[in-house]
């Protein structure tokens, strides 16, 4: 009898799939080092790709950069309309965060890239504003009229959340610490004991 061997057929990335690699895996070099400081090469090392490979799917470091704000601005726009029609108070901040989680984990690079907006009081990104206000429209936040206390629980929860879940993804650690990244989370926000287990 003839005995085969199996390789293992592990299914070919599409495009999209490569391209959306490519993004988040720049948008943390982006957001490490500034654009100006991060090269092509670095971006192509981070993906596995050769610089002319990485040029296949970009034409350029600008043309990263453009998607990485695109995609930001498309997460930013999804998280809002993930809200609409959900009434301000726990349980509308709840889907925020589980949303957030969510984002974070599918997107590390892209969340690593938007904690700048928070962090980094050296340099405020221009292009990030709209994500930033983004965030405080599905928080409910009144932007004429902003409620301070509140403003803080939110920069805070957001610090925290982004955190707990990068370090659970570097990590690689189980789905089921979610609920209690959420939970810590509603807590910072001030809704105590509103998470059910």
């Amino acid at each position: 009898m003839v005995g085969f061997m199996y390789a293992r057929v592990m299914p070919r990335q599409t495009t999209t799939e490569i391209d959306a690699e490519i993004i988040d895996r720049a948008a943390a070099l982006f957001a490490r080092h500034g654009f100006e400081r991060t090269s092509l090469q670095q971006v192509a090392d981070a993906v596995g790709y050769t610089k002319a490979g990485l040029l296949h799917h970009f034409p350029s470091k600008q043309a990263i950069y453009d998607a990485v704000l695109l995609a930001v601005k498309d997460q930013a726009a999804g998280l809002v309309s993930s809200v609409e029609g959900l009434s301000p108070g726990a349980e509308r901040d709840q889907v925020v965060i589980a949303t957030l989680v969510t984002l974070t984990e599918r997107w590390p690079g892209i969340s690593e890239f938007t904690a700048t907006l928070v962090s980094d009081t050296h340099a405020p990104r221009p292009e990030l504003e709209q994500a930033g206000l983004a965030i405080l429209l599905a928080f409910a936040v009144d932007l004429e009229y902003p409620n301070e206390e509140r403003l803080i629980r939110i920069a805070g929860a957001a610090v925290a959340l982004n955190a707990t879940v990068l370090q659970a993804v570097r990590d690689d650690l189980t789905p089921d610490r979610r609920g209690a990244i959420i939970e810590m989370t509603m807590n910072t926000l001030g809704h105590p004991g509103s998470f059910p287990h």
